[in-house]
C-alpha cells in the first residue's frame, strides 16, 4: 500500500545497528516516517553502533552544524594485527607479537593523542580525490598522498587492556578517524591494532539524549501507527543547542527574514548565533555575526 509523504520536522536520535550502512539507515527511517524529506549528520561505519541524527525537513537546514559538533565513541580494539582498513573487515597486513604490551604501557602511548593532533585520513574513507572517494581507489589497490589534517581530542580514557584487546572511551572534534587512530598507537607499540567494535555514544550537543533503534521504530509503527513515531522527534533547535542565543525584537525579525542584517546587543563579537524573537522565544534559524555587531541570517526556518 502506497502512502502519501509527510512533511514532517524535527530530529530523530537514531542508535544504529551493526551491518547496515548509514545511508541505508537512513532509508529505512525514511520509509516508516513516511516522510518527504530526510538526512542523516555524518556516517557511521556499516561495523560501527550507536548515535546517528536523523534530520527531518527544516532540520535538514542545520544538519551542518551536528556534522561539525563534537563526537564520543567507546572503542574495542584488538593489538597483534594490522589490517588495510584499519578495522576488523579489513584484510590482515602484519601479525606482531603483543606479549610487551600492558596497560601501564597502553596508558603511556594514549598519553600524547591528547589535544590537538595532526591525522593522516585512511585510504579507506569517504574523502574525495580529484572527485573520486579514496575508498575507491583503494579497492582498486591505489594509495595517494593524503595531507594530514588537525584535529583535538578532548578526552582519551583507557578503560582496559585484557589479553589482546584493549577498551577506552573518546571525545574528540569532526574529522577524527578512530581506525587511524588505533592504526596509529598499534605502530607505536610495534604489533599492530585495529578496531574491532566502535559505538559512538552521543553527538555533541545530545550527550543524554535517548536513542531509538531501528526494531523499536518498527515496533511503535506496527502497533501505532507512523504518527507515533512523531513523538520521538526532537525541536529542530535542539541541533544548535550549543550556541549562544540572541534576542531580537519583532521589527528586527522582520528585516531579517527579509534577508538583511539588523543590528543586536549583548550579542558575542563573532560567530554563529541562535537567532530568537523575544516576545514568544520562538527559534528563526542561525545568524552570523559582523564586525559592527550586526547579526545576518544564515539559515531560517521557514
Amino acid at each position: 500500500m502506497h502512502f502519501p509523504k509527510k512533511n514532517i520536522n524535527g530530529i530523530l536520535l537514531l542508535d544504529k545497528s551493526p551491518g547496515i550502512t548509514s545511508n541505508g539507515a537512513l532509508q529505512q527511517v525514511k520509509r516508516l516516517f513516511q516522510a518527504k524529506r530526510a538526512g542523516h549528520t555524518g556516517s557511521l561505519d556499516p561495523i560501527a553502533t550507536g548515535m546517528l541524527p536523523i534530520c527531518f525537513g527544516e532540520a535538514t537546514k542545520f544538519s551542518q552544524f551536528l556534522l561539525d559538533s563534537d563526537k564520543y565513541y567507546y572503542v574495542t580494539a584488538r593489538l597483534g594485527k594490522r589490517t588495510a582498513t584499519g578495522d576488523v573487515e579489513g584484510e590482515v597486513i602484519s601479525e606482531r607479537s603483543f606479549a610487551h604490551v600492558t596497560q601501564e604501557k597502553m596508558g603511556q602511548t594514549l598519553r600524547p593523542f591528547h589535544g590537538k593532533v595532526e591525522q593522516v585520513p585512511p585510504m579507506f574513507s569517504a574523502l574525495k580525490y580529484k572527485g573520486k572517494p579514496l575508498y575507491e581507489l583503494a579497492r582498486q589497490g591505489i594509495e595517494v598522498v593524503r595531507e594530514p589534517r588537525s584535529i583535538h581530542i578532548h578526552s582519551l580514557e583507557l578503560e582496559s587492556v585484557q589479553e589482546d584487546l584493549f577498551r577506552f572511551h573518546i571525545h574528540c572534534s569532526k574529522g577524527t578517524y578512530v581506525r587511524t587512530l588505533v592504526d596509529d598507537v598499534g605502530e607505536i607499540l610495534n604489533c599492530g591494532a585495529h578496531v574491532v567494535e566502535l559505538r559512538r555514544s552521543a553527538v555533541a550537543p545530545y550527550t543524554s539524549c535517548p536513542m531509538y533503534t531501528l526494531t523499536v521504530l518498527e515496533e511503535i509503527h506496527r502497533q501505532e501507527g507512523a504518527d507515533a513515531l512523531h513523538r520521538l522527534l526532537l525541536p529542530v533547535e535542539t541541533s544548535v543547542a550549543g550556541f549562544p542565543g540572541v534576542i531580537l525584537s519583532t521589527s528586527a525579525a522582520f528585516y531579517i527574514r527579509m534577508g538583511q542584517p539588523v543590528r543586536v546587543t549583548n550579542a558575542p563579537s563573532q560567530g554563529f548565533v541562535r537567532l530568537i524573537i523575544g516576545d514568544d522565544q520562538r527559534f528563526l534559524g542561525m545568524g552570523e555575526m559582523l564586525e559592527d555587531y550586526r547579526v545576518k541570517p544564515k539559515r531560517m526556518v521557514v
